[in-house]
């Protein structure tokens, strides 16, 4: 009654208001249904909508909306691209290729018109102390670019010497550019990357958050992290800058993760998405020139290397795809390490499919992870992998944070894909898809090496934890697609 004498048109902007929000949720379900995504997703959110309206208004404008079919890069921009990068790919129809991997590069053409390149020579890191010395060597040569590319830069004594090294190259007449994740950077104190510009180096961050744009990009991270060099020399792989890779942590060693150093045309397609991210970043083109390979002149290497980059903008969940073609098409095995195990299900169900057919599939996760979340939510989907004969690996002495796929004898894929839903639907990833026995054998080893560190875990074992934890694993599992 106070209420109506002091506001006398109280009632009406109250059911104004009403009906403003009843229409905003209509609204916001009638898109969610329109997008005919998962039906158990859609449900999922409509759900949440329905009973938790204000909640879940919020979460969907945040998490939900889809940034499919948006255009990264002009066609014509994309063309130009495309003249300096592909000369020297190699064609599907190429008689010393096997059918299946014809048929797997033909998936990887229609996905992403990712180009094959021969002749390539990779080098495996798998300690940040190696991956960094030769790195700030390769940087040290540089003569004419350096385009640098990573989620995470942080402010300690690794990253210092490579913001150092990239100032002073600059002062030489080096072109340099970075591209940084601003929320993966964000702990950053903006004058790191302020001394960069003010210096010399050309530095932006991916997807900069804002208070207007809070919601429109903070589920979309660029986490690649690649470095091209002249065009002559590239890296890619799991690394950020960071020391935890170098001296690790004050509770644990060097993180182990995987990363390549690589010489040959494939640089051209790191050079590549490289250079989309900064165009899509109103950065413009990028035209440097790569060097063309001599036909006179030996190849650097024997290994056919795909520069494959992925990204919540495509009309198919690409990398996904990837992963699902080659472990669909195992003949005899499928090594997988990760740090994030959130499979979809069709990516489990390939994954059991394969193993109850005899392949011996094997998962190697970390036994301490970095996120509490992700690893209980990954605990959820062991049951499942194990009853099916998967066969379940804790590595023990740190954090395991290598992303890498191995199938049979000729294929391997590494990157900067976690095996979980962010990776393949929300983030901007870059792998490469590797197609040669010798990677492949190196990469085994890597992979056996590391089991003689790690535990496996049955299923009888993996049963008597705790109820809490089960419990706990089961309700993060709901966030899965978020996390």
């Amino acid at each position: 009654m106070i209420l109506a004498e002091l506001f006398p048109y109280a009632h009406v902007l109250y059911n104004a208001f009403l009906v403003v929000y009843v229409i905003t949720i209509v609204g916001t379900i009638s898109v969610v249904i329109g997008e005919n995504r998962n039906p158990v997703k859609s449900l999922a959110w409509v759900t949440v909508l329905l009973l938790l309206p204000a909640l879940g208004l919020i979460l969907y404008l945040f998490f939900g909306r889809s940034l499919k079919d948006v255009h990264i890069i002009s066609r014509k921009d994309k063309r130009k691209l495309e003249s300096i990068t592909n000369p020297t790919a190699a064609t599907i129809d190429n008689e010393k290729l096997s059918q299946s991997t014809q048929k797997f590069m033909r998936l990887t053409k229609s996905l992403a018109q990712a180009p094959s390149y021969m002749g390539n020579q990779i080098e495996i890191f798998t300690t940040g102390k190696d991956k960094f010395d030769a790195l700030k060597r390769d940087i040290e040569s540089a003569e004419s670019y350096i385009h640098l590319q990573y989620y995470i830069f942080e402010n300690d004594t690794i990253g210092r010497e490579l913001r150092d090294l990239m100032v002073a190259k600059a002062k030489q007449g080096v072109e340099v550019r970075v591209i940084y994740d601003h929320v993966g950077s964000f702990t950053i104190n903006a004058a790191f990357f302020q001394r960069m510009r003010r210096e010399g180096v050309d530095a932006h961050a991916f997807l900069r958050i804002t208070f207007t744009q809070l919601a429109n990009r903070l589920n979309w991270r660029n986490h690649r992290k690649l470095v091209v060099i002249d065009g002559k020399v590239g890296y890619i792989g799991g690394m950020n800058i960071a020391d935890r890779y170098v001296t690790g942590t004050r509770t644990h060693a060097a993180w182990r993760d995987t990363h390549l150093r690589i010489v040959g045309p494939a640089v051209a397609g790191l050079y590549y998405s490289f250079a989309v991210d900064w165009n899509f970043m109103k950065r413009g083109l990028l035209l440097n020139d790569i060097p063309a390979n001599d036909p006179n002149s030996p190849a650097p290497g024997n290994d056919m290397v795909q520069v494959f980059p992925s990204g919540p903008t495509g009309q198919w969940s690409s990398i996904s795809f990837v992963f699902l073609k080659a472990i669909s098409s195992a003949q005899k095995c499928v090594f997988i390490q990760t740090p994030y195990f959130l499979p979809s299900d069709a990516l489990l169900k390939a994954l059991q499919a394969s193993a109850l057919s005899g392949v011996d599939v094997r998962l190697m996760l970390p036994r301490y992870n970095d996120s509490r979340l992700l690893k209980l939510a990954a605990g959820s989907y062991l049951k499942q992998c194990m009853l099916a004969g998967i066969k379940v690996y804790f590595y023990e002495p740190t954090m395991m944070h290598a992303k890498c796929v191995i199938v049979d004898d000729d294929f391997t894929t590494t990157g900067s894909t976690n095996f979980d839903f962010r990776s393949f639907e929300h983030n901007f990833e870059c792998n490469v898809l590797v197609y040669s026995h010798d990677f492949n054998q190196r990469m085994k080893d890597v992979f056996i090496s590391d089991l003689e560190h790690s535990t496996r875990i049955y299923l009888a074992q993996w049963r008597r934890r705790p109820l809490y934890i089960k419990a706990l694993e089961s309700i993060v599992r709901l966030l899965s697609p978020i996390l």
